[in-house]
C-alpha cells in the first residue's frame, strides 16, 4: 500500500526525521488558509498523486505570494496530472500539500528498503539528488552507496556515518544527517514499510539535513496491526479493477495491452505475458488467481478482466497443481455465462483433473478456444483477438 506524501511526513515526523512544515488541503479555500498559517515568504504547492515525476508535470510549485498560492491551487486541483509514472491518462489531483519553502543548499537521495538479495534492510544513497534512481544507475553506478543492515545487530551509528560519508557530509550536517538516518530506520522497521524513498534529501544552508520529499510504501500483509496506517488508504488512487481484486485475494495489475490473461502462480503469468508479446499480442493485464482458486474466484476475475473495456480477447492459462482443472473449467463455464462473454475465450489447462476439466470445457455449449500447450493457446489468442479486432 502507498500513502501521498504529506501522509508520509507526518508518519516520519513522528519519530524525529526532520521535515518541512506544511499543511494538506482538499479546496483552494484550504491552501490559502495553510499558505497564511505557514507565513512564507516561500511557499511550495504540491500535487498529491501516489507518482512521481510531479514538479516536471507541472504539479509542484514554488511561489511567493498568498494570490500565487490561490491561483496555483485553482490550477492543480481537478487537474489530470500526466506524469512518467501515471502513463498518458494521467492522475486526477484530489489533494495538495502545503509547504514552507526550503534554503536549499544541495540536493541528495536517500532510501531505505528490503534488499530480497541479500534479504536485509539496505539504505541507497546518492550525491544525485533530484534525479530518478534508475537513470543514476545506469549512467553514474559509482555515485550510489547501498549499506545492508545486519538484522541481528540493527542500524548502528557507525551504518550512518558510512553513509552520510558517501554523501560528503562533515560537521554539523554529518550530525544531522547521522540522526536522520537513525530515526527513519526506526520509522522502517516498526511501520512494517517495504521502502521509504526520499528525493530529494536536502542539505539546507544552516548544515541541517530534511526530507523535502517522501514516498512510503507498506507490506499489505502486515498492515492489520497498523491501523494508523492502514487508515491512509486513499481508494481513489487505486485503478478500481485493482481496488476489486484485492476484495478476492486476486494479484491484478492493469496494463495497456487488449488480451486479458488470467493464470494462476506469478511466475507461470510473467511467462503467459511474454509468450503473448512474442507471438504479436499485448497483455491487459497480470492476474494471478492462487493456487487455491475456486468457482467464485474465477468469476471475479472474469468480471474483474471484462471491465476492462480495451479487452478484446481472454486466455485463461492454468497449471493444476494444487488447482484441479475441472473447478476452474466449471468457474471458467460459470463465469462466461454470468457476464455474457463476448471476446474470444482461450483456454489451456494442465495438471490435476485436466481431462475432467477439458470434458467439462467441450460439452459446456460455449465458444471456448482449446489450446493443447502455451505456445499454441498463445498463437490462438492472438490470432482471435486480432479478428475481434478488425470485426469491432
Amino acid at each position: 500500500m502507498n500513502i501521498h506524501e504529506y501522509q508520509a511526513k507526518s508518519l516520519l515526523k513522528k519519530y524525529g526525521v526532520a521535515v518541512p512544515q506544511g499543511f494538506p488541503a482538499f479546496t483552494v479555500d484550504e491552501a490559502v488558509d495553510a499558505a497564511k498559517k505557514l507565513g512564507g515568504p516561500v511557499w511550495v504547492v504540491k500535487s498529491q498523486i501516489h507518482a512521481g515525476g510531479r514538479g516536471k508535470g507541472g504539479g509542484v510549485k514554488v511561489v511567493k505570494s498568498i494570490d500565487e498560492v490561490k491561483a496555483e491551487a485553482t490550477r492543480m486541483l481537478g487537474m489530470q496530472l500526466v506524469t512518467i509514472q501515471t502513463g498518458p491518462a494521467g492522475q486526477k489531483v484530489r489533494r495538495l500539500y502545503i509547504e514552507e519553502g526550503a534554503a536549499v543548499d544541495k540536493e541528495l537521495y536517500l532510501s531505505v528498503l528490503l534488499d530480497r538479495g541479500t534479504g536485509r534492510v539496505t539504505f541507497v544513497a546518492s550525491t544525485e539528488g533530484g534525479m530518478d534512481i534508475e537513470d543514476v544507475a545506469h549512467k553514474a553506478p559509482e555515485k550510489i552507496k547501498k549499506v545492508s543492515i545486519d538484522p541481528a545487530t540493527g542500524m548502528q551509528p557507525f551504518h550512518a556515518r558510512e553513509i552520510a560519508f558517501s554523501l560528503g557530509l562533515t560537521g554539523d550536517a554529518l550530525k544531522s544527517a547521522q540522526s536522520f538516518m537513525l530515526q527513519m530506520y526506526k520509522a522502517f522497521t516498526e511501520l512494517d514499510a517495504s521502502m521509504i524513498e526520499i528525493n530529494p534529501l536536502v542539505l539546507t544552508k544552516d548544515s541541517k539535513i530534511i526530507a523535502l520529499d517522501a514516498k512510503m510504501g507498506f507490506d499489505d500483509n502486515a498492515l492489520y496491526r497498523q491501523k494508523e496506517v492502514s487508515d491512509m488508504r486513499d481508494e481513489e488512487e487505486e485503478d478500481p479493477k485493482e481496488r476489486e481484486a484485492k476484495n478476492y485475494d486476486l494479484s491484478y495489475v492493469a496494463l495497456d495491452g487488449n488480451i486479458g490473461c488470467m493464470v494462476n502462480g506469478a511466475g507461470l503469468a510473467m511467462a503467459t505475458m511474454d509468450i503473448i508479446k512474442y507471438y504479436g499480442g499485448d497483455p491487459a493485464n497480470f492476474l494471478d488467481v492462487g493456487g487455491g482458486a475456486n468457482a467464485e474466484k474465477v468469476t471475479a476475475a472474469f468480471k474483474i478482466i471484462l471491465s476492462d473495456p480495451k479487452v478484446q480477447g481472454i486466455l485463461v492459462n492454468i497449471f493444476g497443481g494444487i488447482m484441479r482443472c475441472d473447478i476452474i473449467a466449471e468457474g471458467v463455464i460459470a463465469a462466461a455465462k454470468e457476464v455474457q462473454l463476448k471476446v474470444p475465450l482461450v483456454v489451456r489447462l494442465e495438471g490435476t483433473n485436466v481431462e475432467q476439466g477439458k470434458k467439462i470445457l467441450s460439452t459446456s455449449g460455449l465458444p471456448i478456444i482449446a489450446a493443447d500447450n502455451l505456445a499454441d493457446a498463445a498463437q490462438k489468442v492472438v490470432e482471435a483477438t486480432k479478428k475481434a479486432a478488425k470485426a469491432a
